[in-house]
């Protein structure tokens, strides 16, 4: 057998898009284990035949392989091992899918059944359960993260019935199952949801030391002047570079009980225009969250201001704070180089200092940071 996780990655290596990394070799390996297994495995299905439901012959009992759930900093090559897997192994009932999508269809499908002529009564999560593993051997969740009450409250009834049907769950995360929903509301009722990942799925740390999404930049550019077609083309470019041509999509952040929208995120990328940023009244806590949430935030727009864009100009201060403290990669288009983004008197001396930072943050030594998510 010469297909899979595994083989895959050593011709990266081999083509020099990878460097030797013992964590990702041994997740490879992991993964590649697990292609195996979904080869011959074929999950319960949620029917009986008319002779099983007389009981007349016995249910075969299918275990399920162990599913894998890959959690690291950013960077790490996660989803990119991940992916391997996903386009490797050879059957049809597959998904891959970012956890805050999925998780967004899921209440949207429950909305719609509170909506319909005669409500629906009693819980339909395992309904839901059922129809996904009715399609559904594997299924891929990308950078699961549960930030809020109403994800927290579902997730161990959905995933218990998901189990029970036998679908493989493999995960990134930047967390440790443990670290998941930290201090959040109601989290006692979260635990089970924990303990279930830590049963049906392998937890593999993924701590190399390469930060391999970040070493795309070396060379690049990631502020650009002035704005125009050639800046618009160049942050599309470095969209697709930072999140592996991954199709943009909106998402949102809860801080103290209202929501962040971003326009379009994928990987721990988010991407803005300026006025989704600094011309709405977002305060400190939404910047400092969108900068922890983010590794990477790639913005378009942003104009020379004036004392008539003060308030604008307050907020783009505050904004590159955050970034700045959480060694956010900044990559952005501009009116004009940083030392000249603001003209007027009033808050002049307040940004030269984001002048400064900004520049800094174009820097080599700032980009090989490690994000920091706290």
């Amino acid at each position: 057998m010469t297909e899979g996780p595994i083989f895959r990655y050593r011709d990266l290596m081999t083509l020099g898009e990878l460097k030797s990394d013992p964590a990702q070799k041994l997740a490879a390996e992991r993964l590649q284990s697990l292609h195996h297994a979904l080869l011959h495995y074929t999950p319960k299905s949620g029917k009986k035949g008319w002779m099983q439901r007389f009981g007349l012959t016995p249910e075969i009992d299918r275990a399920p392989p162990q599913g894998i759930y890959l959690y690291g900093g950013v960077g790490r090559g996660k989803s990119m091992l991940m992916d391997l897997l996903f386009q490797s192994v050879p059957i049809k009932t597959k998904e891959r899918v970012h956890f805050q999508a999925f998780m967004r269809d899921i209440h949207a499908e429950i909305h719609q059944l509170r909506q319909m002529p005669v409500p629906f009564e009693g819980d339909p999560i395992p309904g839901m359960a059922d129809g996904i593993a009715d399609n559904t051997t594997l299924l891929c969740l990308d950078e699961l993260e549960v930030r809020d009450i109403a994800d927290a409250m579902i997730v161990s009834r959905l995933f218990q019935r998901l189990f029970e049907r036998g679908v493989v769950v493999v995960a990134t995360s930047n967390r440790h199952p443990d670290d998941l929903y930290k201090d959040g509301l109601q989290r006692e009722k979260f635990l089970p949801f924990i303990d279930l990942l830590k049963t049906k799925l392998d937890v593999l740390a993924m701590e190399s030391l390469q930060d391999y999404r970040l070493g795309r930049l070396m060379g690049s550019a990631v502020y650009y002047t002035p704005l125009g077609t050639a800046a618009d083309t160049a942050l599309d470019q470095a969209w697709s570079r930072m999140t592996d041509d991954a199709p943009p999509k909106p998402d949102y952040i809860s801080v103290q009980g209202r929501r962040v929208e971003i326009p379009a995120s994928a990987h721990q990328v988010a991407r803005f225009a300026f006025s989704d940023l600094c011309d709405k009244a977002l305060g400190p806590a939404d910047y400092m969250a969108v900068a922890a949430q983010y590794s990477t935030v790639i913005m378009s727009g942003i104009p020379q201001m004036t004392e008539e864009k003060k308030d604008s100009a307050r907020r783009f201060v505050t904004l590159v704070d955050a970034l700045y403290e959480h060694r956010t990669v900044l990559i952005c288009a501009a009116a004009v180089p940083p030392t000249d983004l603001y003209v007027g008197r009033d808050g002049g001396f307040e940004f030269q200092r984001t002048a400064s930072r900004l520049i800094e943050m174009q820097a080599i030594d700032y980009i090989k940071q490690r994000h920091v998510e706290e």
